[in-house]
């Protein structure tokens, strides 16, 4: 009777364990989510104010108002880099998760989910390499 116990202690151990991975790869899917969200806000801010630094020097704006404006695009500049790596291991990350689930045979939509952020994320790696 003890074995029969212990039987079903380990099916609702593993039936947690696949919960708590389903509630990471949300959660994983998520975050991919908002560092890409994040990454095309500084490639925008970048092309912004580089646009506005070439104004003012067109305009032949006051030496120092253009220093401003330069740190201003260096900083923005600086962003992309860290947020692409942050992308990088999140997107490691995610799909780790989503082959453990596979593996174990699991579905849901949370799993098309994760695979259409993968592919974006991967899509946007591609086009910047070329």
């Amino acid at each position: 009777m003890g074995w029969m116990l212990y039987l079903i202690l380990i099916k609702y151990v593993v039936q947690f364990d696949m919960a708590m991975t389903m509630r990471n790869l949300k959660i994983r899917t998520g975050t991919c989510k908002r560092i890409l969200k994040e990454l095309h806000s500084y490639e925008k801010e970048v092309e912004k104010e580089a646009k506005k630094t070439t104004d003012m020097k067109e305009r032949g704006a006051d030496p120092y108002d253009l220093k401003q404006q330069e740190n201003v695009l260096a900083e923005s500049r600086m962003m992309i880099p860290d947020c692409r790596k942050r992308l990088e291991s999140s997107l490691a990350d995610l799909k780790g998760t989503l082959a453990e689930l596979k593996e174990a045979n699991e579905q849901g939509p949370e799993l098309g989910e994760a695979e259409s952020v993968i592919a974006d994320v991967e899509n946007l790696f591609q086009t910047a390499e070329e």
